[in-house]
């Protein structure tokens, strides 16, 4: 195999996975209609210490025993197929969240210091009950079937005292209140200054003359919809389980796969529960000690749930308890989220490559710590990865350099014995073993960089660091497309000058033909990925460019004395 040919397989891998990443993206995206008429299905608490969240129903409404229910005085407003109660407005520095009474559920979330894609100056819309996405964190609390006393699920209806909380002060208590039976339930969120994770507490104050039992569960709801979709750049949107016992900690459940088949009653000690999407997520964290009891499945009408049921708590008469989870709605930021749950840093997906992602992204982290700029922070790093693999780059270009050298006599083999292919390979080996050249010579070298380059390339499309960051003159936001395309015309323009440096007598004239095709194809390809990715490309061939040019002449230059 010569150098030429190892060239092709090289470049028709990159397609192959550019086409495999598109394909993928394409089986995710199917849509369904929008419109919903039934209701969320509660959880049913069993007679076991962890709850078991299953029920042969899925989809349908299937309440566990004397639940609270909606009370006469309220006038539901049914939106989206989702009843909605009073609203209640929630701001504080760095979450604007709207909780509806019917539930005590948050129905919508924007993030105050992440812009919108399509407008930096509105905070990003995360979390929404009305419009075409629909994405909700719900929470309550289950009961035994056989159940004496009520709980509060997820469709009973809060009493507020007022529709407005803005924080003052480093945290705010958000409080709504259930009543029923002589079962009293106070239902708080508690937001803290600077953060996004919040503490959600359930107070069940039973002033009857029998023991109350119920279960703490929580939940996340969303359908397919996610207006940051990119067809060219497939992400994985949806439901993800985390078990840290488990052979595989942290596994995706596709809204796909669960169409298929439901997760159910997973017990897990610890763990958490999210739903992701490129740059942000929601999480479902409860007690890392306990034992809770884990779901995922459709609810029909292309909505999903995943969620998780705590162990069952048993209240005395007379007396109180209060049960506590946590909720984080924010940024998929490593640093953040590492502090919060063990293993909760992995819903930012860098794949199988995370082992060589993870210290990628540490180094460019501290470089941009540095320089302020995440733009020249990647020109950087493309820098010092250059560095590293120098000389294992030199021998691939020296390999090449004295294959083209050669051309002409390869062009001769091939004139003289091209009809014959035998023959053709016994005398261009002879010609390689003669002139010692190693035709493998400069296919391993680029073959073991190539997991380096691939990793960098999902920490740039993973980095929420990376959104809306501006570089320089035109290029304000280098996870978005460059507006003017400059960058991958540059990058085309760099592709086909690199060809022009390698050997090409060795290929027929449609493989010829092909690779001049090549930088055009890739320009197009690279017009929709973000500025920060072509950029690390445009450094990468600039610099592989000047080098394979010093080597060559530096070569041409020793045969000449």
């Amino acid at each position: 195999m010569n150098m030429r040919s190892i060239w092709w397989l090289a470049l028709a891998f990159t397609l192959t996975w550019i086409w495999l990443e598109w394909t993928q993206f394409t089986a995710q995206k199917t849509q369904k209609t929008l419109e919903t008429s039934t209701a969320q299905e509660v959880p049913v608490a069993s007679q076991n210490a962890v709850v078991s969240a299953t029920n042969p129903a899925v989809g349908t409404d299937v309440p566990g025993a004397n639940v609270g229910g909606i009370q006469n005085n309220a006038v539901p407003v049914i939106q989206n197929g989702i009843m909605q109660g009073q609203r209640i407005h929630v701001s504080t520095d760095t979450l604007d969240i709207i909780i509806d009474t019917n539930g005590g559920d948050i129905r919508d979330a924007k993030l105050l210091k992440y812009g919108a894609s399509d407008d930096h100056s509105q905070p990003f819309h995360l979390m929404s009950d009305t419009g075409p996405l629909v994405y909700m964190a719900q929470n309550g609390l289950a009961t035994q079937k056989q159940a004496k006393l009520p709980a509060p699920t997820h469709k009973s209806v809060y009493q507020t005292t007022q529709t407005r909380y803005e924080m003052t002060g480093d945290t705010l208590v958000v409080p709504l209140t259930w009543s029923q039976d002589g079962v009293t339930v106070t239902k708080s969120y508690t937001f803290t200054k600077g953060k996004y994770l919040v503490d959600v507490s359930y107070k069940v104050e039973n002033a009857t003359q029998e023991s109350w039992t119920g279960s703490l569960y929580s939940q996340l709801v969303r359908n397919r919809y996610n207006p940051d979709d990119n067809f060219m750049m497939y992400t994985y949107t949806g439901p993800v389980l985390y078990d840290g016992n488990a052979e595989e900690k942290y596994v995706k459940h596709s809204f796909d796969d669960l169409n298929t088949q439901a997760v159910s009653g997973r017990n897990v000690t610890g763990g958490w529960a999210a739903m992701i999407q490129q740059y942000f997520l929601t999480a479902l964290v409860p007690s890392q000690d306990a034992q809770n009891s884990y779901y995922a499945k459709p609810l029909g009408d292309d909505r999903y749930a995943v969620g998780l049921v705590e162990p069952l708590v048993e209240v005395a008469p007379g007396q109180s308890q209060t049960m506590t989870s946590q909720l984080f709605i924010g940024p998929e930021s490593q640093n953040l989220l590492a502090e919060i749950a063990p293993g909760l840093e992995l819903t930012i997906d860098y794949g199988i490559l995370t082992f060589l992602a993870e210290p990628l992204f540490w180094l460019l982290d501290k470089i941009h710590s540095v320089v302020g700029n995440w733009g020249v922070a990647i020109i950087l790093l493309t820098l010092m990865i250059k560095l590293v693999f120098y000389k294992l780059s030199e021998t691939s270009y020296r390999s090449m350099a004295r294959l083209k050298k050669f051309q002409p006599k390869l062009a001769q083999l091939k004139e003289n014995y091209g009809d014959d292919k035998a023959i053709f390979q016994q005398k261009m080996m002879k010609l390689y073993k003669e002139e010692k050249i190693n035709p493998l010579g400069g296919c391993l070298p680029i073959l073991i960089q190539m997991p380096v380059f691939i990793a960098l390339y999902w920490v740039l499309l993973y980095s929420v660091e990376m959104r809306h960051a501006p570089f320089m003159l035109w290029i304000d936001d280098l996870s978005a497309q460059d507006p003017y395309f400059i960058l991958p015309v540059i990058m085309g323009v760099t592709m086909y000058i690199q060809q022009k440096l390698n050997p090409s007598a060795m290929m027929d004239e449609m493989q010829q033909k092909v690779m001049k095709m090549l930088p055009f194809i890739f320009t197009i390809f690279f017009l929709w990925f973000p500025a920060g990715l072509v950029l690390y490309w445009v450094v990468n061939n600039i610099l592989s460019v000047a080098q394979q040019w010093y080597i060559t002449k530096k070569i041409e230059a020793s045969d000449e004395k």
